[in-house]
């Protein structure tokens, strides 16, 4: 009984195609109280990888569970539509950048492009995603260009301008010239990185005094824009004489580094120091000529407090187009202001304009060099060099960005701060770091935020002004648009292209007010999806509060820490005055195995699509969660990883299934009735441990669940699969199989614990795994009996509701009997691999020394410790001494000597004096007083270790004892060997030989066989007739037969199955399988 596991989950797709079975989910909880899940929106122009793959498994995993637990949860997918990422393939394809090329085009030629293009890949995200097994409404998708969606942003914007938190600004902003238009801070530090820059030292000769300031930047491109120099009013400045030019220059005394590479060898002298505030008005000769008549009264020194002394020279070239800094010191000076804007000489591409006649129409960044070099032939460069340091580039386009002062229209935040921190304490975010320090630290230091792009494909801002902007007129739906304007046409697209033309009249004599260009930042659209995504309050107004607003869940990205939950909050706070979510996963970045960024050039990753048709999804998915990811860190992405859940998950799981139903068929061999569960109490210890690790196993998920812990949740469910596997199932095969020499109804009790317990895995593990559990359900339904009956639809796992917790399941005693099993178990196992003695080769004795309670508890369960680690005498035994336990104080010296300094001596030389007492007495009591020193908790390590010059240790002659240690346990494990377990190691060897032979041939438990052998060789004289004879009832119950004997010189019999020859130390056998 084989699986595939991908082929099994392409099965479980068609199953649910043909049963709908997303909207029958949907249908079974109709009228339930809602869980609501936003999904955020993605681009639909690139493939999904694998950091949508794992946000979408956390997207699927939570609902489904929500789902199982009774409520209603709507999951519509999404696309953001619009925006810079649409426009820049765009252009790229096209060859078009700039205003002028776009009108020249169309708009509306340009958005029929981009509209083309939105939905490339829409129907391999939906393969994807169906494939992934995430249930999510593709039909009924929310896109950002939907009239209805663009319309719902015209009403947020309304509120928040008729609320006066929108205003129009000139500002300094982030400024891209690849997509020629400005960005918000968000925007710009979503893509922060090292770079190379021009760095140079430029001398402005003083008007009517013989000496230079000196200023430092980064930026040679803003220099024809330079109309003041700041300096700081307190600072004390150096003049200077330059012995070698014979030029006098102003500076900070730190910026003599910048000035000459070694400060000890460079020739000048000071001849004099003054405060800054000395110099505030001092005219300079202009470096450029080109605004040097059109702003006469500027090229002067002012103060700034924003200068610092310990960058640069302490003296700051001022361009106030290109800095806000330079733009707010300006201002403050009275050089600037509304009327008297600075000059901005670079166009949206980064080109110089014709007010540069000497570098029009070159790129600025590319213009450096030049500028650099005339500088130099005019003599005012005195140093030129290149700096790394980290600057901002276009999150899109990845290019370096520039500052350029715009006239935009903004949203207040800054004025909100208080309230987004406030509300945001009642939120809770998985990991909590990225909530207490990222994302908080993000609020807190919030700018007002840059609504507006100079672009063609978006929401239109639904402004209308007059040509002074004095009169302003803001648009909340389509209605009232047309109520204004008089427009009378169809409106069901709003685009640029669809309403430009259409004015509104003045209410204040000022003529028709037009719409201005801007459209809305694609974060403002994905920002008001909990209401557009529903047409709010067009649509869906009752029950909006509380139902659909605001969400039980969200998950995205740790880089949406700056974009779509920022923006979210943003207008939740503005809106409603609350968070717009409750609970928020942020899962951290998927890398490539080497540590890089994955890369489609680089190859460096393997095709999502291979993995999941070689491994299947639940793999995928399960090793994505089960690892750092969901708690905010970044996974190192290994195939080998996704192959190892396959074999460490997947695979024990379909195999306790495959053993459940060959132990069916063996049941209805045997009784000759079908096997059909019931879940009646059991008295079987180890029946009742798997039941109720199974209980703690629900509980425990409960009580993670509702604090969205998958990272805890996961490792608990693999855990009850290896105790279902290699505990429950290993421990009893014998009554699985009817094999344990008791009655019918033990096979029967044994038979309906694995099922209960398979019935609960299966609904427990659906959110994670949903093809499997899906599959092995299926399997197991004909064997479910009454226990479907309360289901009002049980065709699929996913229909069913999530395991209650059964209180009269739990059994603490018995889970902690099992446990002290387990752990003597673990020990013995480990003591035998340090001897590499395998466990097929019997032992004598364990020793097993611990406190009364485990004593007991592991006396109980002695048969299952002798069965499992093929053992024939256990001595249970609290007596440490006896057997040369020693207890001794270990110390991590250099923490303990920082505690106590000059005491850690005195105690290093007492500690050999401690008796066994008074080490036992600081393990109950965790405090002891050394030569008046006191100790306490971690700052000794009791450990036990075996004294061999204990004269009261045991001799015991021919044994030789191997040791495993734990906190409260320790084992001896006898590893001689002794003649009278030779003839029991090769017994067992032999039933092992024999039951490989079975899987061999390719039999199953049903398959009754006749087992036949025949010694050929015999040189140590092992009595095996009488081995076999005396051991019949053993191999009945473990190979289900009796071995009988033949002679070898018979040859081959009719009805040989298979016939193997077998070595076992010197005794050589021939082995057969026979038909009846």
């Amino acid at each position: 009984m084989s699986i595939s596991f991908p082929q099994a989950e392409e099965d479980i797709v068609r199953f649910w195609r043909e049963v709908d079975a997303f909207q029958t989910q949907l249908k079974l909880t109709e009228g339930q109280q809602r869980f609501t899940f936003y999904d955020g929106p993605p681009f639909a122009t690139g493939l999904p990888h694998y950091g949508h793959l794992l946000t979408s498994t956390i997207k699927d995993i939570i609902p489904r569970y929500w789902s199982m637990k009774g409520y209603h949860v709507v999951r519509r997918f999404g696309w953001d539509t619009h925006g810079v990422p649409i426009e820049y393939e765009i252009d790229k394809t096209l060859g078009v950048s700039g205003r002028d090329a776009v009108l020249k085009m169309g708009i509306e030629k340009y958005n029929a492009e981009c509209r083309a293009i939105v939905m490339r890949y829409a129907a391999e995200w939906r393969q994807t995603i169906e494939r992934l097994g995430r249930w999510i409404d593709f039909d009924n998708d929310y896109k950002s260009m939907d009239v209805t969606f663009m319309e719902s942003c015209w009403w947020v914007f309304k509120q928040l301008f008729d609320k006066d938190q929108v205003y129009r600004a000139y500002q300094i902003m982030p400024f891209s010239t690849a997509l020629c238009t400005p960005l918000s801070h968000m925007e710009s530090k979503q893509n922060e990185k090292t770079t190379q820059d021009p760095a140079v030292l430029v001398a402005f000769p003083v008007k009517d005094r013989n000496s230079s300031l000196i200023i430092y930047t980064t930026t040679p491109w803003t220099l024809p824009s330079n109309l003041l120099i700041a300096c700081h009013p307190d600072f004390e400045y150096l003049e200077i004489l330059d012995e070698n030019s014979g030029k006098q220059y102003i500076l900070l005394e730190s910026g003599l580094s910048m000035l000459y590479k070694d400060k000890k060898k460079a020739k000048y002298k000071v001849v004099g120091k003054l405060k800054g505030k000395e110099m505030i008005g001092w005219k300079y000769e202009p470096l450029f000529r080109y605004f040097a008549e059109q702003f006469a009264d500027c090229f002067q020194v002012i103060g700034a407090d924003y200068v610092e002394a310990d960058e640069g020279t302490g003296l700051v070239h001022q361009a106030p187009a290109f800095g806000q800094e330079d733009y707010d010191a300006a201002v403050a000076a009275g050089f600037i202001h509304p009327k008297r804007l600075p000059p901005c000489p670079v166009d949206d591409k980064g080109l110089f304009t014709a007010e540069i006649p000497d570098y029009a129409g070159q790129h600025v960044k590319s213009a450096d060099k030049a500028i650099i070099r005339d500088l130099k032939e005019t003599g005012r460069l005195l140093v030129a060099t290149q700096v790394s340091h980290v600057d901002k580039f276009c999150w899109r386009s990845d290019t370096q960005l520039i500052r350029k002062a715009v006239s935009s229209w903004f949203i207040r935040v800054t004025n909100s701060i208080p309230e987004m921190l406030a509300n945001l304490e009642s939120t809770t975010w998985v990991p909590s770091f990225v909530k207490e320090k990222r994302f908080a630290n993000w609020i807190a230091n919030a700018h007002d935020w840059n609504i507006a792009r100079n672009r063609y494909w978006g929401t239109p801002l639904p402004l209308w002004v007059s040509e002074d902007y004095e009169e302003v007129v803001c648009v909340g739906s389509i209605a009232e648009l047309k109520e204004l304007s008089g427009y009378t046409g169809t409106l069901d697209d709003i685009h640029r292209d669809k309403i430009d033309h259409i004015t509104i009249p003045s209410k204040k004599g000022k003529g028709q007010l037009r719409r201005v260009d801007e459209v809305f930042d694609c974060w403002f659209e994905s920002g008001s999806m909990p209401y557009a995504s529903i047409h709010y309050p067009f649509e869906n107004s009752e029950g909006f509060h509380g139902g659909k607003f605001p969400a039980d869940f969200i998950a995205e990205g740790l880089d949406q820490t700056r974009g779509w939950f920022y923006t979210l909050t943003v207008l939740g706070n503005k809106l409603f005055d609350v968070s717009p979510f409750k609970a928020v996963i942020v899962n951290g970045l998927v890398l490539a195995e080497d540590g890089k960024k994955m890369s489609k050039s680089l190859k460096n990753y393997p095709d999502p699509k291979t993995v999941i048709d070689q491994y299947g999804s639940d793999a995928l998915r399960l090793y994505l969660i089960n690892s750092p990811v969901v708690r905010g860190e970044p996974l190192r992405f290994k195939e080998a990883g996704v192959k190892e859940v396959v074999a460490k998950v997947l695979l024990p799981l379909w195999n306790s299934y495959r053993f459940f139903y060959e132990q069916t068929v063996l049941f209805k061999k045997t009784t000759g009735g079908d096997f059909v569960a019931q879940f009646p109490e059991t008295s079987n210890v180890m029946d009742r441990w798997i039941l109720a690790d199974c209980q703690s196993m629900l509980q425990f998920i409960n009580q993670e669940m509702a604090g969205y812990r998958l990272y805890t949740v996961v490792p608990r469910l693999l855990q009850v699969i290896d105790n279902l596997t290699n505990w429950y199932i290993r421990f009893n095969r014998k009554r699985l199989k009817g094999a344990a020499g008791l009655d019918v109804k033990d096979t029967k009790a044994a038979l309906d614990t694995l099922c209960q317990v398979l019935f609960t895995l299966v609904r427990a593990l659906a959110p994670f795994t949903p093809f499997l559990t899906e599959h092995i359900y299926r399997l197991l339904q004909p064997y479910l009996g009454d226990a479907l009956s309360g289901f009002s639809n049980a065709k699929s796992v996913h229909f069913l509701s999530f395991p209650t917790v059964q209180e009269s399941l739990f059994d603490e005693v018995i889970q902690r009997k099992v446990s002290a099993m387990q752990k003597v178990i673990q020990l013995a196992r480990t003591a035998r691999e340090r001897k590499t003695i395998p466990l097929k080769t019997p032992l004598l004795t364990l020793v097993v020394i611990a406190d009364t309670q485990q004593l007991s508890d592991i006396e109980e369960l002695q048969t299952y410790v002798k069965e499992e680690l093929n053992i024939r005498d256990i001595i249970l035994t609290n007596d440490e001494e006896r057997y040369g336990i020693h207890l001794e104080a270990r110390v991590d010296w250099p923490t303990l000597g920082k505690k106590l300094k000059r005491d850690a001596q005195v105690v290093r030389k007492a500690l050999p004096e401690l008796t066994q007492e008074q080490l036992r007495q600081y393990l109950k009591d965790q405090k002891i007083t050394i030569k008046g020193i006191e100790l306490e908790g971690t700052d000794l390590n009791i450990v036990r270790v075996i004294a061999k010059d204990n004269p009261n240790i045991v001799k015991d002659e021919g044994v030789q004892y191997e040791p495993a240690f734990s906190e409260d346990m320790i084992i001896l494990l006898d590893t001689a060997s002794h003649p009278e377990l030779i003839d029991d190691g090769i017994a067992r060897d032999v039933m092992t030989r024999v039951q490989k032979m079975r899987k061999a041939a390719g039999l199953v438990p049903t398959d009754d066989v006749r087992m036949l052998y025949s010694v050929v060789s015999n040189p140590d004289g092992v009595q095996f007739e009488t081995l076999v004879s005396s051991r019949q009832s053993q191999f009945e119950s473990t190979v289900r037969g009796p071995l009988e004997p033949f002679s070898s010189t018979e040859g081959a019999a009719e009805g040989v199955i298979l016939e193997e020859k077998h070595v076992i130390n010197n005794l050589a056998l021939l082995l057969r399988l026979c038909r009846l």
